[in-house]
């Protein structure tokens, strides 16, 4: 796994616990597909498809890598 997933992975834990991060806006455009949850972008990139856009296709990867093999690496939170 590179230093790009474990990133993510990190932002999106933090977004589940604290509801912010300080993870790069990328990182946090990456986290919010990956949780499936669009109230985690960052303001600046609230239009959905702008926001794909914007990962590019290395990042976009990395996203579906994380959906497809890494989901037991996020930690939802009980209750």
């Amino acid at each position: 796994m590179n230093n790009e997933i474990k990133n993510i992975i990190a932002v999106a834990n933090e977004l589940l616990q604290d509801g912010e991060t300080c993870g790069s806006t990328g990182e946090q455009i990456a986290a919010a597909f990956i949780l499936n949850r669009m109230e985690y972008l960052p303001m600046s990139h609230l239009v959905v498809i702008e926001a794909w856009q914007r990962l590019g296709v290395s990042w976009q990867a990395y996203v579906m890598e994380i959906k497809q093999d890494h989901m037991h690496l996020i930690k939802i939170p009980a209750g």
